[in-house]
């Protein structure tokens, strides 16, 4: 069992996620009163969801080449595919929590500032709490791709070993040498933490489920 490639794909999906969600909420805050620009904002960042994983490889590779972070090389790097991960799932963190943030009705808004509160006390105590099925719903997407991203992984990281060779590209090895069994092992791996990751924020904490527990109640 390759223990390190699967360590490896979680620490880069905790980290992503850890990024992307406060990031994902305030792009999505700010995307509501983007005026005029908005359309051409969510197409750019919906890009990725349309793009090949090796274009998107491509001009990574080529930006990041030669460039470093905090001395930190981004070509064949964790740093580098930890960046590169962040950019794939701008649409996967953002898009749900936007469409929350659409559903709030603008009179709760209104009466917010009829009532005296800052926006940064309208969103922290209401608005917050009213998205946070968004807010599940994008976590367990850009945990989920980014345990099964791929193509972008190993154009800008390699494969090495400990460093950027995650459980996806180690499949794909496993298959290349003809290893099967390996492969298969570690495919429903990735299979079950990612289904147990939707599950929770599909099943668990939908609303059908909240009303079914409390009619048992």
């Amino acid at each position: 069992m390759d223990f390190d490639s699967i360590y490896l794909s979680l620490k880069l999906a905790l980290w992503t996620l850890a990024i992307m969600i406060p990031l994902g909420i305030w792009c999505a805050y700010r995307l509501l009163n983007a005026g005029a620009m908005k359309a051409w904002l969510e197409a750019g960042l919906a890009l990725p969801l349309v793009l090949p994983p090796t274009v998107l490889g491509y001009y990574f590779l080529v930006g990041f080449s030669g460039k470093t972070f905090f001395g930190i090389p981004l070509v064949f790097s964790f740093t580098g595919i930890l960046l590169a991960s962040l950019i794939v799932n701008l649409p996967f963190a953002i898009q749900p929590i936007q469409r929350a943030f659409e559903t709030i009705d603008p009179q709760i808004r209104e009466a917010a500032k009829v009532c005296g509160l800052s926006p940064w006390q309208a969103f922290r105590f209401i608005e917050l709490p009213l998205i946070w099925r968004g807010i599940l719903s994008a976590s367990a997407l850009t945990f989920a791709h980014t345990l099964g991203e791929f193509g972008v992984v190993l154009m800008v990281g390699g494969a090495i070993p400990g460093e950027t060779k995650t459980a996806s590209i180690a499949i794909y090895d496993r298959v290349q040498s003809f290893d099967t069994a390996g492969a298969g092992t570690l495919s429903l791996i990735l299979l079950g933490i990612s289904l147990i990751a939707i599950a929770l924020a599909y099943g668990l904490f939908s609303p059908r489920t909240q009303h079914q527990r409390s009619g048992k109640r």
